[in-house]
């Protein structure tokens, strides 16, 4: 049965999207989930509010402690996790379709450990502030990007090869992040190891802003890029022949990916599994031959927006950082998912 289509742009102008109907179906359901989960959390917490004070307090009325409660405690929050997990989602899916391996992931080969060591250097050697420390996040992410990419580089980039550059990239900079953890002061040791974990806590719109605005600019550049992708997804000589040059358009979204991750990361700290499992499970979804970049996004949005809801109000009154929970969900996803690669293979 052929798919029907949205067509967006007259089919003879430059800028011209075909959206999957039924894609775009399920993304705005997901959306629509994720708005209502965000809408009801923000009535949760230590002081508990009806909607109709949490609908007051965006629309500017009631007292001012409600509006502080709302709009600058509880709003950022649900905000960066709604911008983080989509834009988690959205470079998973770009590394996962450009490798084509379910495990091609960002925090699988290595680049959330290169901006996690960006950080580190950021705080510990050069005793940056938090918006320094996010920029440094940003850079190392984009250098480790570069830098495994030069090593895979051998007449083109083979996927295999890439993600095994990635792992053994990680873990030499996994062991230069603890060395630079044990030559730490005691206080910066402890700001880089709250960092580290992947937490919204204590998130306010001065944190978040600055890197908020980089994470949507990448964002829209990777959806921009959203249909050389596709067209990759076909084989680099099919490419060729639709006028896509695929060493080139590789290399520009597997930057534009790792700088949206390294994004994400300086807002958050490295959070683990969202950029694994939510194209994996829009895919699903969508029952599509490729992978769909914004319900990617939606379904990145919406997981990690419920672990941290999770985070912030199953163990009260301890709130938990929301990358305990995502790595721990994200450890059972990963075994079940390399058994049924396996299982594949055996077939």
């Amino acid at each position: 049965m052929e798919q029907a289509y949205w067509r967006i742009g007259h089919p003879t102008s430059a800028i011209t999207f075909r959206l999957p109907k039924k894609t775009v179906l399920i993304s705005a359901v997901l959306f629509a989930i994720t708005l209502t989960l965000a809408v009801f959390g923000l009535t949760k917490g230590m002081l508990p509010l009806t909607l109709q004070q949490v609908l007051q307090a965006l629309q500017g009325d009631g007292s001012l402690t409600l509006q502080t409660v709302v709009t600058q405690w509880r709003l950022p929050r649900a905000v960066m996790a709604m911008m983080t997990g989509a834009a988690l989602g959205i470079s998973g899916a770009i590394f996962q379709s450009l490798l084509r391996n379910p495990l091609g992931s960002p925090d699988v080969i290595g680049f959330n450990t290169g901006a996690y060591t960006g950080a580190l250097v950021t705080v510990i050697l050069l005793k940056g502030s938090y918006l320094q420390m996010a920029m440094g996040s940003l850079l190392g992410g984009c250098l480790t990007a570069v830098l495994i990419y030069l090593l895979a580089w051998q007449n083109g980039v083979a996927r295999f090869r890439l993600i095994i550059v990635g792992i053994a990239v990680s873990a030499i900079l996994n062991a230069l992040n603890i060395w630079l953890m044990m030559s730490a002061t005691q206080e910066s040791a402890m700001s880089a190891a709250l960092w580290s974990v992947g937490s919204l806590n204590g998130i306010t719109w001065e944190k978040s802003l600055p890197t908020g605005i980089i994470c949507c600019v990448f964002m829209l550049v990777c959806l921009a890029l959203a249909r050389p992708m596709q067209i990759l997804e076909m084989g680099d000589d099919l490419a060729q022949a639709m006028g896509v040059n695929p060493d080139r358009t590789r290399a520009v979204l597997m930057l534009a990916a790792t700088a949206l991750t390294a994004a994400a990361t300086a807002i958050t700290g490295p959070i683990s599994f969202i950029a694994l499992a939510a194209p994996q499970i829009a895919q699903r979804l969508t029952q599509g031959a490729s992978l769909s970049l914004i319900c990617s996004a939606a379904m990145g949005s919406l997981l990690l927006l419920t672990a941290d809801f999770v985070a912030q109000h199953l163990f009260m009154p301890t709130q938990l950082p929301v990358g305990i929970i995502t790595i721990s969900i994200g450890g059972i996803y990963l075994i079940a998912l390399l058994l049924r690669e396996a299982r594949k293979q055996h077939l």
